[in-house]
């Protein structure tokens, strides 16, 4: 679903260099649900820019289901860090959900029921009269993960969506996002700083380099489908998989070249 050849972005101006990220190689099958995380600084927003068709990179290529993305596809939806900010404060949340619908040839009827379906999905179907700035960050956010499915997108890229909200909200959208992902088939790419959600929620988990930014190992999460936050938390297999993340991310951060592998830790 997702081809990401050689990308590298190298930002300019005022007399300044800056390679953000180097070359990055990598895809995501359709229908899978995929965490890159690295180290602070490292580029993941950068590279989740590029791979939306927000930034262009200054090399490589990203495809979408074999088309080449050179701008915001219609195939892909996003959500922020800063609901805050992503979110319209005058409009109310049915309205903001139902914003980018409108750019869809979509009667008002379907555009009705798109809303009323993803706001359902994530928990505030009694919410759509109400204004962002009335509910709280957790619930501002389930309105940005609402408006993305009611796109009815083939790829959701999340970037640190859950980064702005308390521990007790951050785990249920964890588990918002993974049951979602299952009952929509939905490819997700999903950048997050927090080794313990990234074994939590991924199918698969990238491990990004110091910047300038390459592909440091790709580990298959190898966890029951069947996730919760208590069991699975405190499984063997998952402080297994945690801790060879962040033994991989010190390394990172201590310069170590990039080491490639596709196989999980020994047991």
């Amino acid at each position: 679903m997702l081809d990401v050849r050689g990308l590298r972005k190298v930002y300019e101006g005022s007399g300044r260099r800056t390679e953000a990220v180097r070359d990055l190689t990598f895809t995501v099958a359709a229908g899978e649900l995929v965490c890159l995380v690295g180290p602070s600084g490292c580029g993941k927003t950068t590279l989740l820019k590029c791979v939306g068709g927000l930034l262009e990179p200054t090399a490589g290529e990203v495809f979408l289901a074999g088309r080449k993305v050179d701008g915001p596809p219609p195939g892909m939806a996003f959500v922020f860090q800063e609901y805050g900010r992503s979110l319209f404060p005058w409009m109310r949340v049915g309205q903001n959900v139902e914003l980018p619908l409108k750019q869809k040839d979509l009667s008002r009827s379907r555009r009705r029921e798109l809303v009323a379906d993803a706001l359902a999905s994530v928990g505030l179907a009694d919410a759509a009269g109400a204004y962002p700035w009335q509910l709280s960050g957790g619930m501002q956010q389930r309105v940005a993960i609402a408006r993305a499915l009611a796109y009815e997108p083939e790829v959701l890229l999340m970037d640190e969506p859950f980064a702005a909200v308390d521990a007790q909200t951050r785990a249920d959208l964890e588990d918002l996002v993974r049951r979602l992902w299952r009952e929509r088939g939905i490819t997700v790419l999903f950048v997050t700083h927090d080794i313990d959600e990234a074994v939590y929620l991924g199918e698969r988990v990238i491990v990004l380099s110091a910047s300038p930014t390459v592909v440091r190992e790709q580990l298959k999460v190898d966890l029951p489908d069947e996730r919760d936050q208590l069991t699975t938390r405190v499984a063997p297999r998952f402080a297994e998989l945690r801790t060879h993340v962040y033994e991989q991310i010190q390394a990172a951060k201590r310069g170590a070249g990039p080491v490639r592998k596709d196989t999980p830790p020994p047991r």
